[in-house]
């Protein structure tokens, strides 16, 4: 052992390692194995058992029962035996139990946090100050959610029981990321923990015994991937909270598509990390160790991809190499380490192949010199210089401590590069200009961005991607609605999946036509479009054929997707000129209120009176969204640190709108306003039934200034066109309202790019009521919320 006057001079760190006695101890007394918890009770693990290994020393420290179907029905039904006393329970009852989950939580924080360690393979320092902390956080923040979701959610209601799937890097926060909310909504849950790190979960089951909470509300369910798969298709679950890579999510997609299952999905990342020339490059070097060697990079919204201003390059990769030297790599229960062991011999053989790559590619790897420990699976931190945006390694996320970068000379060039991902987790921006800084993160697609920091997280703060970062938001007011549904009125009659019968030939018989015939057309990218195919059908009405509308093609619809693709500047158009324009179209439909209800009458037989309240409640639709336009605003959330944290709505895009045939007129309407209103770009395929509505409407909508490519009509047979909508990867978002059995095809057809998509279940809405076919529920489904955190007082 070195003397102190040695230590003086070297500055050498001694070690520090923490005590795992008590958890030892606690490993014994579960010798017999990790079992489920159902039903408020631990069930003897039963079939073959499942080592659970220390990743630091490879060293047996468990063993785990893997959950058959047998389990998985029992889990459920004590869940759904269970939601109805704890949904009607009072908020405070609730709130009371979240609350002593907390406290315990917190009073055995240092026995979670060595667990944690054991279990997962990251340092001490990071469970101690980081994981098991936020957990608390979690629990006391969703207490007091609890206690004021019936005055702050009026008109909502629980989901019911909620199926969860967790991965292995952050074992006990992602589960209280998952049952916090869904508690404090008033769900009960079924979790299955990840099979790499049960423990944790293990021991928060005994935490909940601890406290009394009522038998069924929380189970959990042990296993691997096909125990998961149990859970989330089961028949009894009505919404999946899925957090782990992109591949799984579409298969979770694919499996409920047309269940009627609420979803989220929390999935894969390859963030940006952009650092400025004016940036404080010391800071952003510490910024690079939060944001790729913590927690051995094993985090899904790991800056890995640094992405440095060339006037600066080559000074930050100098300083980069040299702190990269200097981290402590070994024993994760030693304080004085920096970077654990990855969490199984497995994922390490991942990282090292995509390694290789990165360097069979020509990029240039920067790697951790020192020798890695003889046991455990540990990974050298790294970086890659050279690497093209093309480049594997750029592309793919590692999930692993290693880092590539390139550089840029403009911030618009920056943006690009940054944008040039499927994914949009999150990403971290470097800069003393704040001008910039902003700037940057308003235009980079990513669901958090952290401005001069990474990685910050709170309970009080939405955590989500977009793109095939996958959909919905954790944490915050906006992840509470995850484990909400709106309380909706009488459910209408199923819709009729029946296909259009297009008749394309000259109608034998007498029609009643105009002196001068109309060529009904498509509207697209701000023109009239006559359809691809060169093909009109039929339209039928009250009294025989009315007319001819334009029979689309995947390649009007893919001509529609283009045009609003184009349409981008709409986005940036200020909430008050938007409103102006929607205000200016409703003052245009006034002026043809009885052309519009002479049309309705003529297309599905409605009486006069009848037509005529259809327009003119379309027209106060009108109305109502073009003054939500500059009402429906984000939020200052209130965190841990001192930033101002900002939730942002964000239009999503180009969204695809799919239009019923009841109220065809204030049906299309009521789903194109709100779109529009929040800034997207719409591709609506019309009514199939009354399709001479939309090729009406395009005539107002060209003289109300409405942007070429914002709104583009398209007609023909819906569902035949909704599944190229689905299928678009330019589409981010669909609104379906057709039969059930297609429910099931478009949300199916839409894994490609994992695009969220709201449908009505296949049931009629009564468009008319203000409740049902109106409303906030529309904005906030037509936006995705923007976390920004920006410095305030630091």
């Amino acid at each position: 052992m070195p003397s102190i006057k040695e230590i003086m001079e070297t500055m050498e760190y001694g070690p520090a390692p923490e005590s795992n006695t008590d958890v030892k101890r606690w490993l014994d007394s579960h010798s017999g194995g990790i079992s489920h918890f159902i039903n408020g009770k631990f069930v003897a693990p039963t079939g073959p058992m499942t080592d659970v290994i220390n990743p630091a020393d490879d060293s047996v420290i468990a063993t785990l029962a893997k959950g058959t179907q047998d389990d998985v029905d029992a889990a459920v039904k004590a869940a759904r035996a269970a939601f109805s006393k704890w949904s009607a329970l009072p908020g405070y009852e609730r709130a009371k139990y979240l609350y002593a989950i907390a406290r315990h939580v917190q009073k055995r924080e240092r026995f979670l946090s060595v667990l944690e360690t054991m279990d997962n393979g990251k340092t001490i320092r990071e469970t101690r100050d980081i994981d098991i902390p936020l957990v608390a956080r979690h629990f006391y923040h969703h207490a007091g959610w609890a206690e004021l979701l019936e005055s702050e959610y009026p008109g909502f209601q629980p989901v019911g029981v909620c199926g969860q799937v967790i991965p292995w890097n952050f074992p006990l926060l992602m589960l209280a990321w998952k049952i916090a909310p869904a508690l404090a909504a008033g769900n009960t849950v079924v979790l299955k923990p990840a099979d790499l790190t049960p423990l944790t979960a293990q021991a928060f089951a005994e935490i909940c015994v601890d406290v009394g909470l009522p038998a069924g509300v929380v189970n959990l369910v042990h296993g691997d991937g096909e125990t998961g798969s149990l859970i989330t298709g089961h028949d009894d679950v009505d919404k999946v909270a899925f957090t782990g890579s992109t591949a799984v999510g579409r298969m979770i997609r694919k499996q409920i598509a047309g269940s009627g299952k609420k979803l989220s999905l929390e999935l894969g990342g390859k963030s940006p990390f952009i650092v400025f020339e004016d940036a404080d490059l010391d800071a952003a070097i510490e910024g690079v160790v939060d944001a790729v060697w913590f927690n051995q990079g094993e985090v899904c919204c790991a800056g890995t991809r640094l992405i440095v201003q060339e006037g600066v390059a080559e000074q930050f990769f100098g300083k980069l190499d040299a702190r990269l030297q200097k981290l402590r790599i070994g024993d994760p229960l030693d304080k004085t380490m920096d970077v654990g062991a990855v969490v199984s011999h497995t994922q390490l053989k991942r990282i090292n192949a995509l390694v290789k790559k990165g360097e069979e590619e020509g990029a240039v790897l920067h790697q951790w010199a020192a020798e890695l420990p003889k046991k455990g699976s540990f990974c050298a931190p790294a970086f890659f210089t050279g690497t093209e945006p093309a480049h594997t390694v750029n592309e793919t996320e590692i999930f692993g401590p290693i880092a590539c970068t390139m550089t840029f000379r403009t911030p618009s060039e920056a943006l690009e590069i940054a944008n040039h991902s499927r994914y949009g987790l999150s990403a971290s921006i470097w800069s003393q200009n704040i001008d910039r800084a902003i700037e940057a993160g308003a235009k980079v697609k990513a669901g958090i961005v952290w401005i001069n920091a990474t990685n910050l997280f709170d309970a009080g703060a939405a955590f989500g991607g977009y793109r095939e970062s996958g959909f919905g938001r954790e944490g915050a007011r906006e992840g509470l609605h995850e484990y909400l549904v709106a309380t909706s009125g009488k459910k209408g009659k199923p819709r009729s999946a029946t296909p259009l019968e297009a008749s394309v030939s000259p109608n034998l018989g007498k029609g009643e036509l105009p002196e001068i015939d109309i060529t009904a057309k498509m509207y697209i990218g701000g023109k009239q479009a006559r359809a691809d195919g060169g093909q009109s059908y039929n339209v039928m009405g009250k009294s025989g054929v009315i007319g001819q509308a334009a029979l689309g093609n995947r390649k009007d619809v893919r001509n529609a997707v283009e045009a609003a693709a184009k349409a981008g500047g709409w986005s940036g158009v200020t909430a008050h000129n938007r409103a102006q324009i929607l205000y200016y179209l409703a003052e245009n439909m006034s002026q043809r209120r009885d052309e519009f209800a002479a049309l309705l009458s003529a297309s599905n037989g409605s009486s006069t009176k009848a037509a005529t309240a259809e327009v003119e409640q379309t027209i106060r639709r009108c109305f109502w969204y073009a003054a939500q336009a500059d009402k429906f605003d984000g939020a200052v959330h209130a965190t841990k640190s001192k930033h101002v944290t900002l939730a942002m709505p964000e239009a999503w895009g180009v969204m695809g709108i799919v239009c019923p045939d009841e109220v065809p007129l204030l049906s299309m309407m009521s789903l194109i306003l709100p779109s529009v209103a929040m800034g997207n770009r719409a591709v609506v395929i019309a009514s199939q039934a009354h399709p001479l509505l939309a090729s009406r409407l395009y005539q107002v909508l060209e003289t109300s200034d409405v942007p070429a490519g914002v709104i583009n009509l398209i007609t023909g047979e819906r569902d035949v066109l909704a599944k190229t909508l689905a299928e678009h990867d330019e589409v981010a978002a669909l609104w379906y309202c057709g039969s059930n059995e297609n429910v099931k095809m478009v949300e199916e057809a839409s894994i490609g790019n994992l695009k969220a998509v709201w449908t009505d279940g296949g049931f009629e809405r009564d468009w008319r009521d203000d409740s049902q076919g109106q409303g906030r529920e529309f904005l906030r489904r037509a936006t995705q919320i923007k976390t920004i955190w920006l410095p305030y007082g630091e």
